[in-house]
């Protein structure tokens, strides 16, 4: 059994757990703590270095980050604080931690989970994972390989980044119903349908908890669309995997 420990950080939390790679498994309670605010490299690298210790962790240590991340360096954080641009997120979380680190962007290490062991199985062709939470993911494939930090939550929809009308943060801020709120992820869904052709949507994030609330109300898509089958934890594992990847 390969075990990783998978860290996930969110705009408003980040979780943690040991993972069996080859199983797909969290192989114990998940731990989650909040994201600093500000949610600077330092502040959040002591978090980091908190859940670590936490489990009193030596081996490998796979980490998501919610923005481009290319060889371990910060491209984006848009939804993190500023600094983190340019920093090489790889060698700080390793020298808090100890241990060798791989950073990845937190809605491909979502999507290779789900494609590994989700919703996404077997499935050929174009899929598209989104992850909607304090942002929008976002994870594509084409026929199971990953095209990395794709970041189409930032896609324009009526002069705003389309996170900033179709996030779960966003329905949550302006207290929408879930009809209102589906209105706009469908509007979202057609425009990347429109863009991508995809076979299928993958839903991810803590709302996919909660699917049937707004799925079934989406109109007008051809592709299907459908809830990640590991639900919030697929962030975790997939971070574990990036560790070893195929």
């Amino acid at each position: 059994m390969i075990q990783v420990l998978g860290i996930d950080i969110g705009g408003t939390g980040i979780k943690c757990a040991p993972v069996d790679v080859a199983g797909g498994k969290l192989l114990a309670e998940r731990r989650k703590l909040p994201t600093p605010h500000p949610a600077k490299p330092d502040a959040v690298a002591e978090v980091v270095q908190e859940l670590v210790k936490a489990f009193e962790w030596t081996g490998s240590i796979g980490i998501t980050f919610p923005g481009v991340v290319t060889d371990g360096e910060i491209r984006t954080a848009a939804n993190l604080d500023q600094d983190w641009i340019g920093v090489n997120a790889a060698e700080l979380f390793g020298r808090v931690s100890g241990q060798p680190v791989t950073v990845i962007n937190d809605a491909d290490a979502a999507g290779i989970a789900e494609m590994r062991f989700g919703a996404g199985v077997g499935k050929p062709g174009t899929v598209l994972m989104l992850t909607l939470g304090t942002g929008i993911g976002s994870a594509l494939f084409i026929d199971g390989r990953l095209v990395p930090n794709t970041e189409f939550g930032h896609i324009e929809i009526r002069g705003k980044d389309a996170e900033k009308r179709a996030s779960e943060a966003v329905r949550e801020e302006h207290d929408l119903s879930w009809g209102k709120w589906a209105g706009r992820v469908d509007e979202y869904l057609e425009h990347m349908e429109r863009l991508l052709s995809p076979s299928l949507f993958i839903i991810g994030g803590g709302i996919s908890k909660k699917s049937e609330k707004f799925l079934p109300l989406l109109t007008g898509l051809r592709a299907p669309v459908v809830p990640a089958g590991m639900l919030n934890d697929a962030g975790i594992v997939g971070a574990a995997m990036a560790v070893h990847p195929e």
